[in-house]
């Protein structure tokens, strides 16, 4: 792709190609330019469905303007819509900010399913042996996620690296729960992970913002997290924020469930943390 190709709109390569779409491809194009700010926060696998058209369909239209995938179209639109968008450019960025990362904890407040939540606790409660995969941003989650569990007694692995994930789950079983951290829930590493741990028998909870995703139709139990983000905000502190809200409801469950245990591992852990300090 040419350097100059690559400065045209998204919704200006839409219009200019839209003589050559396919009946399929024109109902795409419809919903696109009639729903532009929501198709940035759409899975792929949301914007097939809204359209009624598979996922190949929807890849084809994009790569016939031009963009390798759904993800770099969705950066191109955002560059224009944030371009087009000057109205609010006197207000203090520290205000958005705050603005932001309030609205990710209320409206994961909202979206939470409190059934969902207890059967995930449910599930790790059960497990012999509980594994975290998170790749990129999402493993700063993870890594959270383990310190919270650890400090009340829940011995738990983290991999943030693809291939040791792979590795990983070779030696899982019906006794492995996965708990899988992805924003999108359409990381390619992370959905390769969790298919090869199911292979292996492991039951699979995912953490993210997308209730349809390559990954949600891997697992069985779904906590949503509501902080879509643009493209032009990829791994902002806002969509942690709200991974770290549904982290923070799943450490407080399991503790509330086992409340001697874990109150009796944070003493312990308090104590051995106190005499490294001076």
């Amino acid at each position: 792709m040419n350097h100059d190709n690559h400065e045209v709109k998204a919704t200006i390569r839409l219009e200019q190609a839209k003589q050559n779409f396919t009946k399929s491809e024109q109902k795409i194009y419809h919903y696109i330019i009639n729903h532009t700010e929501q198709v940035l926060y759409h899975s792929l696998t949301e914007l097939s469905e809204a359209c009624s058209v598979g996922e190949a369909t929807v890849l084809r239209l994009f790569r016939k303007i031009g963009y390798k995938g759904f993800q770099e179209f969705k950066f191109s639109l955002a560059k224009e819509i944030d371009s087009n968008d000057e109205e609010n450019q006197d207000d203090s960025y520290i205000y958005k900010v705050k603005k932001n990362m309030v609205t990710a904890i209320e409206d994961s407040y909202n979206v939470i399913d409190e059934r969902k939540l207890q059967e995930a606790l449910q599930l790790i409660e059960e497990a012999r042996k509980v594994v975290i995969f998170g790749v990129g941003s999402s493993s700063i989650a993870a890594l959270d996620m383990q310190t919270r569990l650890l400090r009340i007694g829940i011995s738990v692995e983290v991999f943030g690296d693809p291939h040791f994930q792979i590795m990983r789950t070779a030696s899982m079983d019906t006794d492995t729960i996965v708990i899988a951290i992805s924003l999108t829930g359409g990381s390619k590493d992370t959905v390769d992970s969790v298919e090869a741990a199911r292979r292996k028998g492991a039951k699979v909870i995912s953490i993210t913002n997308y209730s349809k995703s390559p990954l949600t139709k891997l697992s069985d139990c779904i906590l949503l997290s509501a902080a879509k983000e643009s493209p032009l905000d990829s791994g902002s502190l806002v969509s942690k924020i709200a991974q770290l809200f549904v982290i923070d409801l799943i450490c407080t469950g399991l503790t509330i469930r086992n409340f001697e245990r874990a109150e009796e591992s944070k003493m312990i852990i308090s104590e051995s943390i106190t005499g490294k300090l001076y």
